[in-house]
């Protein structure tokens, strides 16, 4: 049986919601809410946070969590979970980075992603479907076209892929399924050595999209398609539609009562 490491990557900077991971929700810091929903997650061997900072650490230790201090220069949340990977040693096969701004994050998402490591690929993440033209054109959000084995083909934040208005299947007009990234990834404990290892790639940087890195490098990355999966939160109105969304339902304190 693989051991699967959770790691919650908390850095302390951010441009868009400073210290975040200190932002309070319902009276707790935002980190706090999203290690609660990972220990849930029966399926994890182990879940700590890796932080680079002192506060941070103090209030995660506070809540019972799991700390790792990690280093301030990481550019990512995978090299920080690479460094905490490291740091626990080779017990655990595969390394899974759970988005440290996310209090809802749906158990059965992280599963998938797991799931799809434990498959063959190399990295597992997941992706939902999109609803409306509106996030198909909104560059904030990532999409991801996939091939026919569940691979990923190119993630980006246009519109992909494109409607030809033509295109007709059988007399009838096709419906590709437009697909938006979910950002969770599983990986094979090597495989995100070898991707913290690569220099950043051309696709990358025109993007602003870490995963084209691997896809370059020939990685293979198993997208899992989802039912739905909850938002992240980088902007006050985010947090304030979050505060909202758990006190209409009742969480109070608990987001695992959602």
């Amino acid at each position: 049986m693989n051991r699967v490491l959770g790691v919650i990557p908390a850095r302390i900077g951010s441009s868009r919601l400073p210290r975040k991971p200190l932002q309070p929700l319902l009276g707790r810091p935002l980190v706090t809410w999203v290690w609660q929903r990972a220990r849930q997650m029966g399926f994890l061997d182990r879940v700590v946070v890796a932080t680079d900072s002192d506060e941070v650490a103090q209030v995660c230790r506070d809540a019972g969590a799991g700390v790792l201090m990690t280093s301030p220069e990481h550019p990512s949340g995978s090299d920080r979970a690479w460094e905490a990977a490291q740091r626990m040693g080779p017990e655990f096969d595969v390394v899974v980075n759970i988005q440290g701004d996310e209090p809802l994050v749906d158990p059965e998402v992280v599963r998938a992603a797991v799931s799809t490591v434990e498959a063959g690929f190399d990295v597992g993440t997941c992706a939902t479907r999109i609803e409306s033209d509106e996030e198909f054109h909104d560059p904030a959000v990532v999409k991801v076209v996939r091939a026919r084995d569940g691979s990923a083909l190119y993630f980006s934040r246009a519109a992909i892929p494109f409607r030809r208005a033509q295109l007709t299947r059988n007399g009838c007009r096709a419906e590709p399924r437009r697909l938006r990234h979910v950002g969770v990834y599983a990986y094979r404990r090597a495989a995100l050595g070898r991707w913290v290892g690569f220099r950043p790639s051309a696709l990358e940087m025109e993007e602003g999209l870490e995963q084209l890195r691997a896809l370059e490098n020939g990685m293979r990355i198993g997208v899992a398609v989802v039912a739905e999966a909850a938002g992240g939160i980088d902007t006050p109105e985010d947090l304030a539609r979050m505060e909202r969304r758990l006190k209409g339902a009742g969480a109070d304190n608990d987001a695992d009562r959602i």
